[in-house]
Formats: C-alpha cells, structure tokens, sequence
C-alpha cells in the first residue's frame, strides 16, 4: 500500500505542470486567417461522400470508370479523383488519379469529357499511401 505522503507528493508535483503546460499556450499570436464564404452556395455543392462511388461517364455517355477515392494533394491546394477503371466484376481493375477539375457534374451525373476506358487504363497506375 502506497503512503500518503508520497501521493501528496506526487501531487504536488504534477499540479503545477498542469497548469504551465495550459499557460504555454495562451497569449500566441493566432495566424489563421478567417475568410467568409457563401455558405448557400456551398450547401449546393456535392458532398465527397456522395460523389464516391459514382459512375464515370464520357460525353457519348459510356461509363468509362467509378470515383473510388478523393483525395487532397499534401499541399492542400488541389483535389483529385481517384478513378477504379477496367476490369469485369471488380476484377482486373486499375486505378489512375484525375484532376478533380476534369470532372463535370449534371443531372446527377459525374462526366470527365474526352475520356476513353482505354485512355484512362493507358494512365499511370495509382497506388494508395502506405503512411
């Protein structure tokens, strides 16, 4: 059984490195700069979720792919579309990374315009991370 005066002692420690470690923080310049945006036109917009997993489609209307993925760029500035292209029945499927601004959207469609099922498999092929 431990004494109590070492539980005290341990307290009296561990108090005041609460408190300083809180205090380090305060008083530090904020350098995020806030910008205001059109939160309806936003709203309009297509959630990431519901645009993974849609059919890609060229302009003569065939399916040349499915959106497996989106994914930001490490610099935060450029988002892209990870298509799944190729294959029958999830096999033999490739993955390739498009701009995520090729991408069109109408009529509850996803449309990537000029694209072909074998230009897209001609692509290089896109691994995920292992980090």
């Amino acid at each position: 059984m431990k004494s109590p005066s070492l539980l005290a002692a341990a307290a009296i420690v561990a108090v005041p490195l609460l408190f300083c470690t809180a205090a380090l923080g305060q008083g530090q310049p904020q350098t995020v700069e806030l910008v205001k945006v059109d939160v309806v036109r936003v709203s309009t917009g297509f959630r990431a979720s519901s645009v993974i997993g849609s059919a890609v489609i060229n302009s003569a209307g065939e399916t040349v792919g499915k959106i497996d993925e989106v994914i930001i760029s490490a610099d935060g500035k450029a988002p892209y579309a990870i298509l799944s292209v190729g294959g029958f029945l999830g096999m033999g499927t490739r993955l390739v990374a498009v701009p995520y601004d090729a991408l069109r959207f109408a009529d509850n469609k996803v449309m990537l315009p000029g694209a072909t099922k074998e230009g897209l498999q001609n692509l290089p092929e896109f691994k995920y991370s292992k980090e």
